[in-house]
């Protein structure tokens, strides 16, 4: 008796030890709080995410602040932004109160007229208005050039939320790299037929944009060598990057594509 329950308290704790293993390892996948890429010619991008679809990024230098919400507290020990893009005009991704705290010394804004039109007076003049098909070069950051690229809604269901024409997805391109960010969008076409993507970032959260597997299949078509799951908070909680991963490796490109899981949601 005493021997069984001997053997009963080691199996007991042994697979508790290993489900704490298995805890410990997801978290220390999900807390990176930020990646940085230094190539061999000495260019650098640095990669913070802030929350949800908010992220600062740094490009050789450039300080890129991307759909900035959350308050100036938000930022603090962030470097100044040098440029700000704003993908939509929901409140995860558009926040006045923010804008006007982060875009300071004039520094130019990138956002679709839906965007603009919403915004105060006493910053319009530092908007350029971006339409989806349309590029541009911005003031003071020489070698980069900036496309708005649709982002909206597929399903019938969902057609209410992202309705096509009205935010920006964009791809920025700097002495030959393309970073892409997507904005909330579903598995669009124009999403699936872009070239020579370097870096992505894709979302996929349900109601509102795309499932995991339709954003993996996504990837899958345009390749791009580095993806990162962002914007993955939905209605029933986070959805599982992990699945999106899992996805990609499996495919015949899996190999050729480097999923990279931040920690977008570091109060969860």
């Amino acid at each position: 008796m005493k021997k069984s329950l001997y053997l009963l308290l080691l199996c007991v704790a042994f697979v508790s030890c290993k489900e704490q293993t298995t805890k410990n390892t997801e978290t220390e996948t999900a807390t990176e709080t930020s990646s940085e890429i230094v190539e061999n010619s000495g260019h650098s991008f640095n990669v913070t995410p802030i929350s949800h679809a908010t992220m600062v990024l740094e490009w050789d230098g450039i300080i890129l602040y991307v759909d900035p919400v959350g308050g100036a507290e938000a930022f603090q020990g962030q470097p100044e932004a040098d440029i700000v893009l704003v993908t939509d005009i929901h409140g995860d991704h558009f926040n006045m109160e923010t804008l006007n705290a982060v875009a300071i010394n004039s520094i130019s804004i990138v956002a679709p007229k839906a965007v603009a039109d919403k915004m105060d007076a006493s910053i319009t003049e530092q908007v350029i208005v971006l339409n989806n098909g349309e590029t541009t070069t911005v003031p003071d950051l020489e070698g980069f050039t900036i496309e708005a690229v649709p982002m909206y809604n597929l399903r019938e269901e969902a057609l209410k939320y992202h309705e096509k024409g009205r935010g920006n997805g964009y791809v920025i391109e700097k002495d030959g790299k393309r970073v892409y960010i997507s904005g909330d969008t579903e598995d669009i076409p124009e999403m699936r037929n872009l070239k020579n993507i370097d870096i992505a970032f894709v979302c996929m959260n349900l109601p509102y944009t795309m499932t995991v597997q339709k954003a993996a299949s996504a990837v899958v078509d345009f390749k791009p060598t580095k993806v990162y799951p962002y914007h993955y908070r939905g209605t029933e909680g986070l959805s599982d990057v992990g699945v999106f991963k899992a996805w990609i490796m499996k495919s015949s490109v899996g190999r050729e594509i480097e999923v990279v899981q931040l920690d977008w949601y570091p109060n969860q």
